[in-house]
């Protein structure tokens, strides 16, 4: 039984490399419709192809069932991030029903503007130093290869998914102090462009939260946290994480209450 949702936004797939929860992901979509769906870059990571080629079958499902579902009638848009770049070559056309856009704006149930953007253009190192990014790349592909060996073996004892990596981000002051300075710089764009808030990915940190009289929130991802933002029918946004309803010792899907700044 799937469950009805006006909305649905997701990012940071990262198809193509290892760590990668395409599984996840497919189950997601099996369990939900949706009016809308955006998809808030990095979807595919190029970065990763292009250095070594791995595409997993389900990766490839990925792609089908997000088509079926343009094919079928949801309204499918495609805000590309910095790992998916070159898409935005082709932003303001249509690919399979697919709508490529640079940003996008969404206007909730209870008419609330919200902006959409991937959030990378925030990213001081990735706007200025991208050599620096990449080499952040590199580790952040250690941190997650660790990630999934850990919990493939939490799995072999019954025990549910747990993000390794988003542990470690959480209690690293460096880290906490870089995601805060982030999402106070895209809540100030999207106040200063008029949007009553702003959704994007980016950091692999799902949150929601009011900052300064703008909605901020951050869908996730599906490498480390297994997120997605969803707006319920009366507008309502919440963040589902569905790694804890896909686990082998499930418990039901953990809904992320938004925090206040």
């Amino acid at each position: 039984m799937s469950t009805e949702y006006r909305s649905i936004w997701i990012s940071d797939v990262h198809l193509g490399t290892r760590a990668c929860k395409a599984e996840f992901l497919l189950d997601f979509y099996r369990h939900t419709e949706s009016e809308h769906l955006y998809l808030v870059g990095d979807i595919v990571d190029g970065w990763r192809l292009s250095r070594s080629w791995y595409w997993d079958q389900a990766h490839n499902d990925v792609i089908q069932k997000t088509l079926r579902k343009a094919r079928k009638g949801t309204r499918v848009v495609y805000v590309p991030g910095n790992h998916d770049d070159w898409l935005r070559d082709y932003a303001e056309h249509e690919m399979g029903g697919i709508t490529l856009q640079l940003d996008a704006e969404h206007v909730t149930a209870d008419r609330r503007r919200l902006l959409v953007v991937h959030g990378d253009a925030f990213d001081a190192a990735v706007t200025y130093a991208r050599w620096l990014v990449r080499l952040g790349d590199h580790a952040s592909e250690w941190m997650l290869t660790l990630n999934h060996l850990f919990n493939r073996a939490r799995r072999g004892i019954g025990l549910p998914y747990w993000s390794l990596s988003g542990f470690v981000k959480a209690h690293l002051t460096s880290a906490a102090g870089y995601i805060s300075a982030f999402e106070d710089v895209v809540a100030d764009a999207a106040r200063r462009r008029r949007f009553d808030g702003v959704v994007c990915g980016h950091i692999h940190q799902p949150r929601i939260r009011d900052i300064d009289g703008v909605r901020y929130c951050n869908d996730g991802d599906w490498v480390e946290n297994c997120t997605a933002l969803v707006e319920h029918l009366d507008g309502r946004l919440e963040i589902v994480d569905w790694a804890r309803i896909h686990a082998p010792a499930a418990a039901p899907a953990r809904i992320l209450e938004p925090v206040d700044a």
